[in-house]
């Protein structure tokens, strides 16, 4: 039997601490690997956007007429890289390279990028936004010092939270406040990997499952069925589609396209009370399949917010202001009623939990 071999030290191996307890140490292998796997992936994706800022500003540097020249340079690029690349080369993408390497010109101290990052990419695409230069390097070590989410960090830009405590005579109640309200922004562990740039940077495909519980899974993937076999015109699209704004990514349940009515309908599904916020994301969804994606003979797209987790499932149809009419003349003819899709609702939930009953029951008698 071969001798076990010393292990020699690395960033991964110099961290590795036997103990009595071999589930513990092996768990904590694979923790510490995929910390390192995510900081290595961070780290290069940090360096590719920002030299890819860099080069962007060096070439703008030889126009006459910069501020147009450089418009020209990323709107011709974003066509190429495309084309090459497939998504993650967007105009605004491009935009948001160069407007890293103005605002972090010396974050690497060579090209070399022998640098100590200790942030996100997506950490840096919010600050980069920050004009306010003490502003954004006070974001910017909080955001290290608490390890703040991506999202904490841009509900803290957006409440203007430093702003806040610099203000406040007593800052403590602020930060109770501040971390109070994005407790639950803190707790996805997932967040960096499964961040869409992320997912483009590495060539693979989007895990919808990231953004589902199996309860919605169960409901969606019925509903999308439920919808198909009405035989009213819906022919599907897409599932878990991503919508990508200056400040976050979103993604719609469930996308069809219904060839009587000629238009996009849009399905969120929300797993708590139905709120205003919700309707307002919808019509912004609507906003921007209208102005994306909808063709001129099209009719205006229309959106559905359901809720599946109240005493009382409901229904939403979301209709901007002036295609009220449309709505009421002909819309109503091939969509499914509040009462069908909440008894739609109604029933998957229960079939889910009758499933989940059931398959407890099976784990406990083989356990015995």
């Amino acid at each position: 039997m071969n001798d076990v071999q010393p292990i020699e030290n690395n960033d991964i191996m110099g961290k590795y601490q036997k103990s009595e307890n071999i589930l513990s140490d092996i768990q904590n292998i694979i923790d510490a690997s995929q910390k390192e796997a995510y900081r290595a992936v961070n780290m290069s994706l940090v360096q590719r956007n920002w030299l890819i800022g860099y080069r962007i500003a060096e070439e703008e540097m030889g126009g006459e007429n910069r501020a147009e020249y450089g418009a020209n340079i990323i709107k011709k690029l974003s066509k190429e890289l495309t084309a090459v690349y497939g998504k993650g080369f967007t105009k605004y993408n491009l935009y948001s390279f160069y407007a890293f390497y103005k605002a972090y010109p010396q974050i690497f101290q060579t090209l070399s990028g022998k640098s100590d990052i200790n942030l996100s990419w997506s950490h840096y695409a919010i600050l980069s936004k920050i004009f306010d230069i003490n502003a954004r390097n006070w974001y910017e070590s909080e955001a290290i010092r608490e390890t703040w989410s991506v999202r904490t960090l841009q509900r803290n830009v957006d409440s203007q939270y430093y702003y806040r405590i610099l203000q406040s005579q007593v800052k403590e109640p602020v930060r109770e406040e501040m971390k109070e309200l994005t407790s639950v922004y803190q707790q996805d562990k997932l967040e960096f990997i499964k961040s869409p740039m992320v997912v483009e940077f590495l060539g693979l495909t989007p895990d919808t499952s990231f953004n589902e519980t199996k309860l919605e899974t169960s409901i969606i993937s019925n509903l999308q069925k439920f919808l198909m076999e009405m035989g009213k015109g819906y022919a599907f699209v897409a599932r878990q589609q991503h919508i990508h704004t200056e400040k976050q990514d979103y993604y719609i349940d469930l996308v069809f396209y219904n060839y009587i009515l000629k238009c996009f309908v849009l399905i969120d599904l929300k797993t708590d009370k139905i709120t205003h916020q919700d309707v307002g994301q919808m019509d912004m969804y609507i906003r921007m399949y209208d102005d994306r994606k909808k063709a001129s003979d099209d009719n205006p797209t229309l959106g559905i917010v359901l809720c599946s987790e109240t005493d009382e499932d409901i229904a939403k149809y979301s209709i901007l202001h002036g295609n009220e009419q449309l709505f009421a003349s002909k819309y109503k003819l091939y969509l499914p009623t509040e009462e069908e899709l909440r008894a739609e609702i109604e029933t998957q939930k229960a079939m889910f939990y009758l499933q989940q009953k059931e398959q407890s029951a099976r784990e406990a008698s083989a356990d015995e």
